[in-house]
């Protein structure tokens, strides 16, 4: 279960539009994937800064988006993003991270071992803790943050309607410490 997070690379292209494909054939929520679920190709989709910014506008946010890659196929498994700093909305709502898992690769460990790398990378970018929210109906995020330190800080009405069970957990993990020490 050897994963290791990367940039995205028009190595990669070919995966990660299949990735899209299986998402929205299993009708999952994009989350983490940086708006993959409204581009037609990887050219377009890895042009982050410019597409977000059209779509959000102000209230878009710097982020940085790492595919997970299975180390012993090359498999793409999962896609990964840390958005920095946090604006009123991710405060509120979305968090520091999002991540998804394809669906035919769940239930394998790879969200809990994604977010486990993806912290020290926020730890580079300065940050002290990370903001990780989930929808409270959604048992296996919540284990993978627990697994990750997270720490609820309370529950939220999902007014936005980012979810499906209507209360989004916001749970902060602190990153100023490596894990390994």
């Amino acid at each position: 279960m050897s994963i290791r997070l990367i940039r995205p690379t028009a190595e990669f292209a070919g995966q990660v539009m299949k990735y899209r494909q299986e998402m929205l054939a299993n009708r999952d929520s994009f989350d983490g994937c940086a708006g993959l679920e409204d581009v037609q190709s990887f050219e377009e989709w890895v042009d982050f800064e410019n597409r977000l910014k059209k779509k959000y506008g102000e209230s878009c946010v710097p982020s940085e988006v790492f595919l997970a890659v299975r180390t012993n196929d090359e498999r793409l498994v999962g896609i990964i993003d840390y958005r920095h700093p946090l604006s009123p909305f991710l405060l509120q709502y979305g968090g520091n991270i999002g991540y998804s898992v394809r669906p035919s690769e769940r239930q394998k460990g790879y969200a809990s071992e994604m977010l486990r790398q993806m912290l020290p990378i926020c730890r580079a970018y300065g940050e002290k803790r990370v903001l990780v929210t989930c929808d409270k109906t959604n048992e296996a995020s919540r284990k993978t943050i627990l697994k990750n330190g997270g720490i609820l800080e309370n529950e939220v009405p999902d007014t936005v309607s980012l979810g499906s069970g209507g209360i989004i957990q916001r749970y902060w993990i602190d990153v100023s410490v490596s894990a390994d020490s």
